[in-house]
């Protein structure tokens, strides 16, 4: 990255704004990285479109569903919140948000009939679902929607809200963007509930919740 597009990202997040993060660390995550795409309902969290193409989200308007997806997430029984990963990228991050709040991690394939099929011996019924990505989860999205289950979806620019009651507007491709928000969701649930102080943080780290690659599997595309 060239010192003028370094410039330009430090420039995304007013200096003034107090986000959960230092700006810097979320900068450097990606987590405002977007597509080359973006849909209409995406609109509102777009901050900008760089000259490469790449639409840029707003940092703070991230932050702020966060906050509020912390809060609502708060309100449920652990083990009753299910979160979801069919990308590889994902799927890490959602193993150590499961671990940390105690919810349900499905990752990889996601199983036809898991949540909707009352016959299928290993159905499983949440009361909430986290998708890491709308398009690469679409039938988690689908299942959840057909049986009244809530979903909060992490949302790119190309992604659109089709039976999705909650949105956190973030690079949902990224390595480490991932990692940066399930860490901060847990985080922030965990504050939620008083488990640990309103300013405190988690033993685990943003590390921690980062897929841990070998050579072999660097072949999936990373925004």
């Amino acid at each position: 990255m060239s010192e003028e597009e370094k410039e330009e990202e430090e420039a995304e997040v007013p200096v003034e704004e107090e986000l959960l993060l230092p700006r810097d660390t979320m900068l450097s995550a990606g987590i405002h990285i977007g597509t080359r795409m973006k849909t209409k309902d995406m609109d509102p969290f777009i901050y900008r479109v760089r000259p490469d193409g790449l639409f840029v989200l707003d940092v703070k308007k991230t932050d702020e569903r966060i906050r509020i997806t912390g809060k609502f997430l708060a309100r449920f029984e652990s083990s009753k919140i299910a979160a979801v990963a069919a990308r590889l990228y994902g799927r890490a991050p959602v193993e150590k948000f499961c671990e940390v709040v105690g919810a349900t991690p499905i990752i990889g394939r996601f199983i036809p009939g898991l949540l909707s099929n009352p016959l299928y011996p290993n159905r499983i019924e949440p009361s909430i679902v986290i998708v890491s990505d709308p398009k690469a989860d679409t039938q988690a999205v689908k299942e959840a929607s057909s049986v009244g289950i809530p979903v909060v979806a992490l949302c790119s620019t190309d992604n659109d809200f089709s039976d999705v009651d909650l949105v956190i507007p973030t690079n949902n491709k990224g390595r480490r963007a991932l990692a940066v928000i399930y860490w901060l969701l847990a985080r922030q649930i965990l504050r939620e509930r008083g488990e640990i102080p309103p300013e405190g943080d988690i033993s685990q780290s943003i590390d921690d919740f980062e897929v841990k690659l070998v050579k072999e599997e660097r072949g999936e595309e990373e925004v």
